[in-house]
Formats: C-alpha cells, structure tokens, sequence
C-alpha cells in the first residue's frame, strides 16, 4: 500500500462527507482527535443554539420558554429514530442518563416476565451494565447468567444461544463491544431470545451514529444510548431509550415521575402512564442538553448512516494497515481485522499501552486506554480524515520505536 501522505491527503480530497469537518469547532489543526468515541467534538450550531437559548430563550421567555421546551425530548427523539437508528417516530425519547435508562427498561422487562428468573449477559459487557443488572439480579433474587467472551473478537451468537433457556427474561449486550469495537450480531442474538420467550435490551452507546443500528430488522425490544460520543452532544448529555412500538403501553417503568404523567399538569394523586414512549420519562428534562441533542443529531442525519459507516470502515481500515506496515512486530491488534466485524474504533494491545497513550497526548494526539494494555484508536468520520490518521499514527510509530513512551509515568491516573 501507499504510506505517503500524499495518499491520505488524497483520500480527503475524494471524501464526499468530508465538508462536515466544516460544522466543527476545531482551533487546534495540529491536534489529532482520536478519541471521538468518547466525547465528539462541539458542533458549530449546538455553540449557537445554545448561545440562543440561554440569551433570547432563558434570559426573556423565562418560564414562558416551556411552550417550547416541553417537548423537545421527543423532538430529539424523533431525529435519533429516524435519522440515526432507522425507526419510527415515536420510538425513542431523550431521558436521564444511559444506566438509568438501562435499570428502567431492565427492571420494566423483568416486570413483564414475572415468571422467568435469568438475565443473560456477557462478561465483556460495559462495566455499568454488569452493575446495573448485577444489582437488579440481587435485589429480586434472580440469577445472573455471564457469557465467556473474547475481548478482542467479541459476543459469540452461539455461545449466547446455547445459554437461553424457557427461564430467561431477558438478554442484555453492547451492540459494539467498548474495548475491542467488535460488533455483535444483533439479528442472530435477538432471534434466538426470541425463540425462548426473552426479551433484548441493546446498549448502542458505542453504535449510535457511527454504524448501522438493526433494530427494525433483528425486531430488538429496547435499547438505550449515550449521545456525547459520535453524536455530539457534548459531555454529561442526556441519553436515549429506545422501545418498539408495540411494547410501550404494556412495558411500565419503575421510576414514576410526572413527565410521564397521562396529564401531568393536572397534579392527580395517582400515577396514571401515558401509554406512548413518553412513559418512560421520569422528571424534568435537561433543556441545554436536549438543544445540543438535537444539533448533533441532526448533523449525523444529515450526513447519512450509510456514508458515516463507509467511512468509518475505511478509516479503521487504514489505521490497522499503517500499524501494521510501520508497528506490526510492536503492536498487537486487538479488534476484528475484518470492517464488517467491528464499530468506528480500532484497539492495539501493547505491555505499556498506559505510557504509550501518556506520550502521544504529549505529541498532540489524544487517544485513549483501555484495561488490559489497550490503545483505543477512535474514528469518528464526520470530522476525521485520512491525513489525521496518517499523522497520528506516525507519530504513534515514532514513539514506540523510539522508547521515549518510557519517559512517562507507569502508574493510570483516575481517567483514562
């Protein structure tokens, strides 16, 4: 292959989404972004929007400005439906956080097989995962059932399969795996939950805007997601849930709260659901966050799944090419090799991944670590070109080979 920079440059210059880089807030063009996966960059319309609604909405509606607010998480929600996960309006709602989101749709499964004592997941699950359904297992005296997983090639459709049985409730995974990127075959495992009876609850945190979602297609129950990664939405931005249409007036969630109210300004002593995907809201929503919501969103609908997930693959592609022409007896890949079998990240094992990771910050490419020994290359295709792949990952192979990643410090900090 060609491992100029010319090449790359080139590549950039034939890139039919590469004018949304554009829409980005970027001051440092030196800086190479690898972390995308994480927290997308900020939008220049979320900026503006925001400025917007603090200054003019805020600072002079005050509370007249809830005409407008009260139903923006379902605005929101309707873009990420039809825009980013190819379903209905009226299937996903902007709401609290996405372990939250996770314990209410968890719990509100749970409740509707009350004759079924299994969750099954796996052990490469996100951490907040495992602990949420950890302590729905305990708390109502259920057994959780962990699926062996290999953290590089991901969820096996097979081994989940052979864990089901008439007794389990529910089956709960990442759509693509955090560490590795693997991306698990949500229409094979779905199908096979329903074939004895359990529903899927689908974490599409690290899928959202990045790959094809195949909700509709596997007929997956619920899902939830994050909306800071490659939605960017920005930090601490609220999170989706997702629930299929004919599940949602039978499907009741264990944190009543007045957004979910039938009439909600009516003050009524009982708790009486809305019978729509508004149910499985709790409390007051986040305004700001809804707003850069619904910009980042946007964005990514307008750019295309397809054309977002073409580039990505071809991104991830040519990051796993130049590490293994220039690093290849240094680095370990520890993502599936084949772009049909992985998300918009691509993960390298070395000894000293910490260190590593530490020594490119210093060279002005921010990427991220990941336990055991993982460097997590993230590729979020709105905003990142070839030429930035080239350049991180030449300096990535002038840090290793060099040693100078020995300079830093061994020990992780608290963020990683």
């Amino acid at each position: 292959m060609d491992l100029s920079r010319q090449y790359a440059e080139t590549r950039d210059a034939q890139d039919p989404i590469g004018h949304f880089r554009t829409r980005f807030h970027i001051p440092d063009e030196r800086l190479v972004y690898f972390d995308g996966n994480s927290l997308g960059r900020l939008p220049l319309t979320t900026r503006d929007r925001l400025h917007d609604a603090i200054d003019r909405e805020w600072g002079g509606e005050l509370i007249r400005g809830w005409d407008t607010w009260i139903d923006l998480a379902g605005r929101a929600g309707d873009v990420i439906a039809e825009g980013v996960l190819g379903v209905a309006r009226g299937e996903v709602i902007l709401s609290d956080s996405s372990s939250v989101n996770l314990f209410k749709l968890a719990s509100a499964a749970l409740d509707a097989s009350p004759g079924r004592h299994v969750i099954v997941t796996d052990d490469d699950n996100f951490p907040t995962d495992r602990y949420v359904l950890e302590g729905l297992a305990r708390a109502r005296g259920l057994e959780l059932r962990i699926v062996a997983t290999d953290i590089d090639a991901g969820v096996d459709p097979a081994r989940i399969a052979a864990a089901l049985d008439d007794d389990v409730a529910l089956v709960c995974l990442s759509h693509v795996a955090y560490r590795s990127g693997a991306l698990a075959d949500m229409v094979a495992i779905t199908t096979a939950a329903h074939r004895v009876g359990a529903l899927t609850l689908w974490d599409l945190c690290h899928s959202a805007g990045s790959v094809p979602v195949p909700l509709r297609e596997s007929g997956a129950d619920l899902a939830v997601g994050c909306t800071y990664k490659y939605l960017n939405a920005g930090p601490g931005a609220p999170a989706f849930l997702y629930v299929r249409r004919d599940l949602q007036a039978r499907l009741r969630q264990p944190i009543w709260g007045w957004f979910g109210q039938r009439d909600q300004f009516a003050m009524d002593a009982g708790y009486d659901p809305v019978e729509s995907i508004e149910r499985f809201q709790v409390g007051t929503p986040p305004v700001l966050g809804g707003y850069a919501v619904l910009e980042g969103a946007r964005i990514t609908a307008e750019a295309g799944i397809p054309c977002l997930y073409d580039k990505s693959a071809e991104l991830s592609s040519y990051t796993i090419q130049l590490g293994e022409a220039w690093l290849g007896d240094r680095l370990a890949l520890a993502s599936p090799s084949d772009p049909g079998q992985r998300g918009s990240h691509v993960t390298f094992h070395h000894p000293q991944a910490w260190q590593i990771c530490q020594a490119l910050k210093a060279a002005k490419v921010i990427p991220d670590f990941r336990t055991p020994e993982r460097l997590r290359i993230g590729l979020a295709p709105l905003y990142t070109r070839f030429v930035d792949v080239w350049e991180g990952m030449a300096r990535l192979r002038d840090i290793v080979t060099s040693g100078s990643y020995r300079e830093f410090e061994a020990v992780r900090g608290r963020v990683t």
